[in-house]
């Protein structure tokens, strides 16, 4: 049992760092939407496609958290 609670506070600091990273990849977007010009046209698809994936990694990890917290 001991090995399973620490295996759920690793899953939520590992979702925390998920979540910081995510954050900041949205404000990086918003800056770049900020700043327009060439610079946007560069990197909007890409930071789009990095935030999409950070979401569904985040959301990944969390189902799994839950799933090992539920089978007790």
């Amino acid at each position: 049992k001991k090995l399973k609670n620490g295996n759920v506070i690793v899953g939520w600091v590992f979702l925390i760092i998920c979540l910081i990273a995510l954050v900041s990849v949205l404000i990086w977007g918003i800056i770049t939407m900020g700043i327009g010009g060439s610079y946007n046209s560069k990197w909007a698809n890409k930071i789009m496609r990095y935030r999409v994936f950070l979401q569904a990694f985040a959301l990944l990890v969390f189902v799994v958290i839950l799933s090992i917290s539920s089978n007790n």
